[in-house]
């Protein structure tokens, strides 16, 4: 029996270097239609058990996308965590080929690791690539407006009318991108969509980030959502030595979604207020009690969309 071939791919704006485990060298191709078609022709003909590639600020969707249909296990995987493997191997020094290198060696034991969906970013399909890229639009044009707003407050009195122009550009693009973000979630994700909108602090903002940034929900148990999120204490504990928990990694733009939706349920739901409460009196930082409801509602939001039930009021404050 032959032994798998684990690849890895570093993507630039307009090269794909590419290793093979079973190589000795690295090859290169172009970041376009062509040379995307010949690294599926090469790869298909290698049968990889696993693809690597980092994710790039986009540069990778393409190829991953192209190596996914044609059926290739592909995964993208958070920079950071592949880089922290290089200087585990002893790879200090950073170049294309061997950045390649190292994510091969990355997708072998990445593919013996039992909790792998922790990072590894998941590919979508035509319908979700469509409501991330309508989530991340409206994200823009709300930093842009408040970036807008900031300015206007320090800049001189002769810039004001420029300014103003562009917020009412922007608070309408920003109005007409709810529109679109609205009409997809409900042409799409209706019935989860209006059960998850039943949770207090839920709105259709943090549903479209859930639904867009989070395909796992209702999928995986609360242990293993709330770590793929990034609101999971993890041990900071070594021989002697007790550390204090802390959260850390996860999903950013998720859990700044849940962190505002849990401002709301612990100050407006007496189920959250009291679980809260209860915590800070028993002497927990603020902080800490607010990761915990935090946690809570993720909890209850993913027990929501796997059993595909409605918030219970008088369950939970029960």
């Amino acid at each position: 029996m032959s032994e798998p071939v684990f690849v890895g791919i570093d993507v630039s704006s307009q090269t794909l270097e590419v290793a093979g485990s079973n190589r000795s060298e690295t090859w290169q191709v172009g970041n376009d239609a062509g040379g995307i078609d010949q690294l599926v022709q090469q790869l298909q003909e290698l049968a990889p058990a696993l693809v690597v590639l980092e994710a790039t600020g986009g540069y990778e969707f393409e190829a991953a996308c192209a190596l996914q249909a044609a059926g290739l296990a592909v995964a993208v995987v958070n920079p950071r965590a592949a880089r922290d493997f290089a200087r585990a191997m002893g790879a200090l020094a950073k170049t294309d080929a061997l950045d390649a290198r190292m994510l091969a060696a990355f997708a072998r034991v990445l593919h013996q690791h039992p909790e792998r969906e922790r990072f590894v970013k998941p590919l979508a399909d035509a319908e979700l690539q469509r409501l991330r890229a309508l989530v991340l639009r409206r994200r823009q044009l709300v930093q842009m407006l408040t970036s807008e707003k900031q300015r206007k407050r320090i800049a001189h009195a002769a810039a004001h009318a420029s300014i103003e122009r562009h917020i009412e550009f922007l608070t309408k693009e920003l109005s007409d991108s709810d529109s679109d973000v609205a009409g997809h979630v409900q042409q799409h994700h209706a019935a989860l969509a209006e059960a998850l909108q039943t949770v207090p602090g839920i709105g259709a903002a943090s549903v479209a980030v859930l639904l867009a940034e989070l395909p796992e929900l209702g999928k995986l148990d609360r242990r293993r959502i709330a770590a793929l999120v990034g609101v999971a204490p993890l041990n900071r504990d070594s021989g002697q030595m007790r550390g204090q928990r802390a959260i850390w990694g996860g999903r950013h733009d998720v859990r700044r979604t849940l962190y505002m939706a849990t401002l709301v349920a612990v100050r407006h739901c007496s189920a959250f207020k009291a679980f809260y409460e209860h915590l800070v009196e028993r002497g927990k930082r603020k902080k800490v009690a607010l990761v915990a409801a935090m946690r809570k509602l993720l909890t209850v939001l993913d027990a929501i969309a796997k059993q595909g039930s409605r918030w219970n009021p008088m369950l939970h404050d029960a």
